[in-house]
């Protein structure tokens, strides 16, 4: 079986300690009647890796792994905070709320960055629809430790409004501005005004539903905002067509893998004997990006960057496809 390596991490130093690890659960406190807060500990006494701002990590419980943005500001953690949504659907998100009680032990991968603000940016716009206030609180937070300027924007449905009080509070410092949206008109309205009244040298980042990032999308295009500026994670994506059959070529066994239409590379790989990381087979947590040395690439991922889309040297193979694609495997 071939496998596909994880970067080897040259770090020594316990607090660099990325790979999966046993926390404890020290707080489970309700947030809304479907949104649950939790907070893990070192069980070793070693010390908790730093994070950027919109960092997430990945959290195993029972059958499933799934990845849970931080809410802090990432500066010298000695806890690791995430606010986690009931989806009703069965899956991991459940079952921290089913089954998780303080004082358990679980594991938890990462931290990862994957939404990190950009270093030398002017002002921030900071977008968050419902559940996707936990990557912005952490950007909001960081904000104001650093002594930087942001507005946000919060729209959530009455009554469901995670986190509405530390932002609250965040907004009571200087250079924070805090505008809260219910519904989609009012989310709508306020994104187009925000947009067209940013200072220059502003980046956005947007979270939450995919409807709401494709509205932030658009508005922010018609504004004029080049793609460089304009940030977004996803939970899940929309469904995609099946796309047509094409082939990868494995080229350090000269290997071809056919994979069909309505079949993922990253599926077909996997049923070839090639061991793929990968988590949420939706294009929008990175788990799955292998490296490409020829072929045309036709990206469907919510994880690259223009600019390495334009480089075509990696692909997201859980959904984006193409035309005879090599990669060095």
């Amino acid at each position: 079986m071939t496998t596909v390596e994880a970067p080897r991490n040259s770090h020594l130093h316990p607090a660099y300690r990325t790979a999966p690890r046993l926390l404890r659960v020290a707080e489970i406190v309700p947030l809304t009647e479907s949104v649950k807060h939790f907070r893990f500990t070192p069980t070793d006494g070693t010390p908790l890796i730093p994070f950027q701002p919109g960092s997430h990590v990945i959290v195993t419980a029972g059958d499933h792994r799934n990845a849970y943005s931080l809410v802090d500001d990432g500066l010298l953690p000695t806890s690791y905070g995430i606010s986690v949504l009931r989806r009703g659907e069965g899956g991991g998100s459940d079952r921290l709320h089913d089954h998780l009680a303080v004082g358990d032990e679980i594991e938890v991968e990462g931290p990862r960055s994957m939404f990190a603000p950009v270093a030398d940016q002017h002002h921030a716009l900071l977008v968050a629809g419902g559940i996707g206030v936990t990557p912005i609180l952490s950007h909001a937070r960081a904000a104001v430790r650093d002594g930087g300027t942001a507005d946000v924007l919060y729209s959530y449905r009455p009554g469901h409004a995670a986190h509405l009080t530390e932002l609250r509070e965040l907004a009571e410092r200087p250079g924070i501005t805090l505008h809260e949206a219910t519904g989609v008109p009012e989310t709508t309205e306020a994104l187009t005004r925000l947009l067209r009244h940013q200072p220059l040298g502003t980046h956005a980042y947007a979270c939450g539903p995919a409807p709401m990032l494709e509205t932030y999308r658009a508005l922010a295009a018609g504004a004029g905002w080049p793609a460089a500026r304009v940030h977004l994670e996803m939970f899940a994506a929309p469904e995609q067509d099946p796309g047509e059959p094409f082939t990868v070529t494995l080229t350090a066994s000269g290997r071809t893998v056919e994979v069909p239409s309505g079949v993922s590379a990253l599926q077909s790989l996997l049923d070839a004997g090639v061991a793929v990381p990968n988590m949420c087979r939706q294009g929008v947590c990175g788990e799955c990006r292998i490296p490409v040395t020829g072929g045309e690439v036709v990206h469907r991922d919510f994880v690259l960057t223009e600019e390495e889309r334009t480089r075509g040297d990696s692909m997201l193979c859980c959904v984006s496809r193409g035309s005879n694609i090599e990669v060095p495997l």
